[in-house]
Parts: C-alpha cells; structure tokens; sequence
C-alpha cells in the first residue's frame, strides 16, 4: 500500500480546526483547574475539618473514576438532574476542570507541604496575618516546586482532549476520525494526528523547561 501524501495534505485544514479546539478545551481546562487546585489544596493543608474533608471527597472522587465516566455523567446525567441544556465542547470543558482541579489539588498541597514549616514561624514572628505570610512568602517558594507537576498535568491535559470524541466534541481526534470516515486513509490520517499531537507536546515540553529554569529555587 502506498502512502497517499495527498490525502494528508487535504487533511491538514481541518486537522487545525480540531487542534485549535483541543487547546481551547485544555487551556480553560488548565486555568479552571488550577483556581479550583488551588482552593482545595489549600483547604487540605490548612483548612479546618470541615473545609478539608470536602476537599478529600472531592479529589478521592475525581481521582477514583475514570474522566470518560466524568463527562458521560456531566453530559448526560447532569442536565437531567438539573433541567439544564449543556453542549458538548461546555461538557467537556467543564469535565477537564473538575479533573485536573482535583490532580492540581494534590500537588499543591504536596508543594505546601514541602515548605519549611519556619517561614510562616517566621512570618507569625514578625505579626504578619496567616494569609499575608501565605500569599507572599509560602505560595512564591510552593509554586517553584509544583510547577514541574503542574505542568506535566497540562501536557495530559491536552492529551485528555481525545476522550472528548465519545460525545462529539469536534476535536483533533475527532477531526481525525471523521476524515478517515470519509476518504479511508487511516493509515495517512493518524499519522497526521500523531504527529500533530507529538510536535505539540514537544513544544509544551520544551517551553515548560525553559519556564522551570527561569523560576528555579537556588
């Protein structure tokens, strides 16, 4: 069988159109993740019981169940239970959210965590209120240390933005699937979509490297 360079050509157009869509959903899914990372795990390391145990529930569940059940439940059974309409591409942004906000809680809390208990001593020392001491002195050092973790989550983030095919968001998988449908060059449409999604990654990779050098701790 001949490869058909052709028939990828063709492709290409809208094999983009998906990719634009599939960072679109990761990178709402990736800000939407952190501001809901960081709320539960902050709740995790220093918020009361009652803050905290709503934080575990939420991470145990999220980090128990497969995400292609997330969006299966915020898709379908969500707008039942609600009498709400949601579309697809809002489903699966919404999933990827409450996903990797529950993967981004635990690193931040690791990240909390890991450090040293005598900088916010030091902060109480010098009459600093705990949200002060937190803002500028704990959560600068937290992020130099979460942002390796944080950002191979983005990298999964995008690669997540394939499951979202099983309810029709238009995505680079997707696009992909449907060409194949039409012109039965498989073997030439994936790998146009494996290389697409290999140089996208590579390119994160290389630029959330560079980033973890600028800020790293000495």
């Amino acid at each position: 069988m001949n490869f058909d360079w052709a028939a990828l050509i063709a492709a290409l157009p809208d094999l983009l159109q998906g990719l634009r869509l599939t960072l679109l959903i990761a990178l709402t899914g990736l800000a939407g993740g952190v501001v809901l990372g960081v709320i539960a795990g902050v709740a995790l390391t220093y918020g009361t019981r009652a803050a905290a145990f709503p934080a575990q529930m939420y991470v145990a569940l999220i980090r128990g169940t497969p995400i292609v059940v997330q969006v299966m439940f915020v898709y379908f059974a969500l707008p039942i239970m609600m009498d709400i309409r949601i579309s697809a591409t809002s489903a699966a942004i919404i999933t990827l959210i409450i996903n990797s906000g529950a993967y981004n809680a635990e690193i931040i809390r690791g990240a909390l965590q890991g450090v040293p208990g005598g900088l916010s001593e030091a902060g109480m020392a010098m009459g600093l209120p705990f949200h002060t001491t937190l803002a500028h002195v704990i959560a600068p050092i937290a992020f130099r240390r979460a942002l390796p973790a944080m950002g191979n989550q983005f990298v999964n983030l995008v690669k997540d933005t394939s499951i979202f095919l099983v309810i029709g968001v238009g995505e680079l998988t997707r696009r992909g699937q449907e060409i194949m449908a039409e012109n039965f060059r498989a073997v030439e449409i994936w790998t146009a979509v494996a290389l697409i999604y290999l140089l996208v990654i590579s390119f994160l990779a290389l630029g959330l490297r560079v980033l973890e050098r600028s800020v790293r701790l000495p």
